[in-house]
Parts: structure tokens; sequence; C-alpha cells
């Protein structure tokens, strides 16, 4: 009985530290490309070049920007994120498009009760939720519309949502970027939220390093940029070629994920996109958007399935396998997420199953002296543990650098022992979004809104629901 346990577990082993040593191998490569990036640039670029500021790169004739901000059931906060936006924004020609929904009278009310002359209100046509695509839809029509009443063209598009914190200098980065790139992205930061250390903290940890390094490297290989949603900033003529070739509707309504699809789709029509990370001569800090995360871990669970859903799953069925090597490598990179959260447990599981066989083997070793066990990690094994043991502390020790570097060394020891909340949560949300996907292939439900419960600093009410 002894011996097949311990020959089971040794074949569990075996299996699992395959599996990581393939993904310890793809983030290695990675991280290869990011520290050769950085030190190339530090080293030539920076040396020839003083670093550009918000300020520094101010254009003279700025040109229209308009912000999208779509909204269901955000009537605790849309009204404050709206004051705040249009009250420290420091950009003279923006115009926001907040959609709404017919059946939602409370946000609608907070929308039409900042009473600013720059925001216009769009109510959706259909009760809602409908799905996030579609209001933008809204939103892209009213704007057409807007246009062709006032004979002022929008140079960009800037998207972002009810509950961001926005930075004052951003429309001025968009400004000078587009359309030299046809989508700007700006860096999120989570903001740390001190009554959930632990499970809205490790989106700290998550966004630190995938916008300061996994971005960064995906756009080094020229695979294409999907946007994160938010602080993101599209060429109005892109797309408006988008629209056109889409039936006047440039956001797929049919998606989980617009904005990660959008990256995409603005890879095929020809146009270009950058990762931006610029500080702002006046507070030196880095101009980023700011949100809060959900901080149960329930909530976090439904966020994050969502997100996999619509990337991993769906969007392997809408996207397919389009572009060159390089995209064809970071779309396996994304939906390797569902792998990985399972090997991540497997390996919990083995874990457990080594230290019973530890326990087992001391224990039959002094029952029958003499008896000789082979050790579990035997031949070249033991290397494959080693080096996959050293892989770990390298990437707690790549993100604690990471998180560090955006808040601080207190949040950067959080990160060490965090990455266990994070391997948990992503794990859950793998499982919750393969279940929901069967259930949405099997009975063919129809796609609709799932928010996340949004919170704005200084707004009652927004909790996570």
């Amino acid at each position: 009985m002894l011996a097949s346990f311990h020959i089971f577990v040794r074949e569990a082993l075996l299996f699992v530290a395959l599996g990581i040593l393939l993904c310890s191998l793809d983030d290695l490569f990675i991280d290869a490309v990011w520290i050769g990036r950085s030190l190339w640039r530090r080293l030539t670029v920076y040396r020839r070049h003083t670093r550009a500021t918000a300020e520094s790169v101010r254009r003279a004739d700025p040109g229209v920007i308009a912000i999208f901000v779509p909204a269901w059931d955000e009537g605790d906060i849309v009204g404050a994120m709206l004051r705040r936006l249009t009250a420290t924004l420091d950009y003279p020609r923006y115009r926001v498009f907040v959609g709404v929904y017919p059946n939602d009278p409370v946000t609608l009310a907070a929308v039409r009760g900042v009473g600013d002359r720059r925001i216009e209100t769009v109510v959706c046509t259909r009760p809602g939720p409908t799905t996030k695509a579609d209001c933008l839809n809204h939103l892209w029509r009213a704007l057409v519309d807007w246009e062709d009443a006032t004979g002022v063209a929008a140079k960009a598009v800037v998207l972002h949502d009810a509950e961001d914190v926005v930075h004052p200098q951003e429309l001025w980065v968009h400004d000078a970027l587009i359309p030299r790139f046809a989508m700007v992205q700006l860096p999120v930061l989570p903001l740390p939220d001190p009554t959930s250390r632990w499970v809205s903290g490790h989106y700290l940890d998550e966004f630190a390093e995938s916008h300061m390094k996994d971005l960064v490297v995906r756009e080094a290989l020229g695979a294409a940029l999907p946007s994160a949603g938010v602080a993101s900033g599209i060429e109005r003529a892109i797309l408006g070629r988008i629209a056109a070739a889409a039936g006047g509707a440039p956001f797929d309504a049919a998606s989980l994920t617009e904005d990660y699809e959008l990256g995409h789709r603005i890879r095929a029509f020809g146009g270009r996109a950058a990762l931006v990370r610029i500080r702002s001569g006046a507070d030196r800090v880095i101009v980023a958007t700011q949100e809060h995360f959900p901080a149960t871990f329930a909530a976090a669970v439904r966020q994050k399935s969502r997100w996999l859903t619509g990337i991993a799953l769906a969007g392997w069925d809408r996207l397919g396998w389009p572009g060159g090597a390089a995209d064809r490598y970071m779309l396996l990179r994304d939906r390797k997420a569902l792998v990985a959260a399972a090997l991540t447990m497997a390996g919990y599981a083995v874990v457990g199953l080594v230290a019973v066989d530890t326990a087992l083997v001391a224990a039959a070793t002094r029952a029958t002296p003499g008896l000789v066990v082979p050790p579990l990690a035997a031949g070249w094994l033991a290397p494959l543990v080693i080096f996959n043991a050293a892989m770990l502390a390298w990437r707690l020790v790549l993100r604690a650098g990471f998180t560090t570097h955006a808040y601080g060394w207190h949040e950067g020891l959080r990160a060490i022992p965090r990455a266990i909340v994070s391997n948990l949560v992503n794990a859950a949300a793998a499982w919750v979004a393969c279940n929901r996907y069967g259930a949405m292939l099997q009975r063919g439900d129809a796609l609709a809104w799932e928010k996340t419960a949004h919170r704005f600093p200084g707004s009652p009410g927004g909790g996570d629901r």
C-alpha cells in the first residue's frame, strides 16, 4: 500500500513539475526581454534624451477629445466621479459622454445633477443591463451626432469607468501621441484598500507587474496591445473605420471583454498601440488612472471569471489566432491562464501529498528497521524540483519589486504572501469561468452586463455587493 502511494506521489510530482517548468520558461523569456529592453533604453535612449513629462509634450493646438463613460447602476458614485473629473482635468477641449439606461433613474439623476455643460447624457434605447459594448456603441453614435451638429471633429476617444480617478494631465498625453499611435494606453494603478489588504491588495501586485513589465514586453515584441478599458485613448479616425466595417458599431456588443478585443481589432486595421509611462512634472507621479478593485473574495472571483470567460474562452472562439508569431504567442499566454490556475492548485495538492508521503515513509522506516524507500525526487527529478523552486523565488522577488516601485516597501513585502491569495482567486475564477462558458454554450444564454459593484474615494455606498 505504501509503495503504491509512494509511486503515485512521485508520478504526480513529476507531472506537475514538468508543467511548472514549461510555465517557468515562458515567464523567464518575458523577464529576459524586459530586462534586456530596460537596460538598452537606460544605456542609450535615456542617456541621449531627457525624459519627457506630461507638461513637456503639450501641443499648442490641442484637439478635441471625447471621454466615454458607460454607467449601469452607478448612481452611488458617478456624480462624484464626474465632478472630480471636470474640476481637475487640466485640458481645454474635451467632451464627456456618459451612457445611462432608461430603467436606471438613480444613475440618470446623478449624471444630470452634475450640471456641467461639457457632459452629454446619453440614454440607451433599451433597458439595462445590456452589454458594456452596447452602451459604448450608443456613446459612439452620440459623438457622431454631436460632431455633425457642431461641425467639430474629435481627435480621439478616451475610455473610462464610473469609478476612475483620472490624472489631471491625462488628456495632454493622449493628445500628444495620437495619431502617431492609434491607441495609447496609460497605466492603471489599483488604489490600496486598508480594509482589504489581501483580496483587494493582490490587484496591486498583478497590475504593477502587468503594466510595468508584461505589457511593455508585449509592445516590444510587436504584438497587439489590448486595451485596459480605462485610460485608453483611441484615434477617432481608426474607430470610424472599425465602425464603418461593423455596421456603425465599433464595439462588439456580443463580447464580454470588448476592451481586450478592441486592441486586436485596432491591430487588424493597421493601427499601432503604445503603453506610455510618463510622469507629471508638477507632482512627479506617473500619469495613470486609479480605482478601487473588489474587496471580497466572491467579488474578485466574479470579476476575474468574467475576464477569463471573455479572454481565454469566448475570445478563443471569437478571435482565433490572428497575426504573426508574436501575436499568437501572446494570445497563447493570455489563454494559458486557465491551465496555469489548474496547475497551481495541482502544485498545492502535490505539496500536501509529499508531506503525507514523507510522514508515512518516516513511520514505516521506524516500524521496519532496514526498510529502504527510494526518494521521491530521485535522478533528474531532483534538479527539476530545485529549478522550479528557484523560479518560484525569482517570481516572488520580481513581483515584490514591482509592487515596491509602485506602492512602497510595505506593500512590496505583502506581495510575497499575497501571491497565495492571488492564486486562490485565479483558480476559483478559472473554475467559475469554465462552468459559466459551458452553460452559455449549452443553453445559448444572451450576454448581459455582469458588472462589478464599484467604489469611488469619498463617496457613500458603492461597496462590493
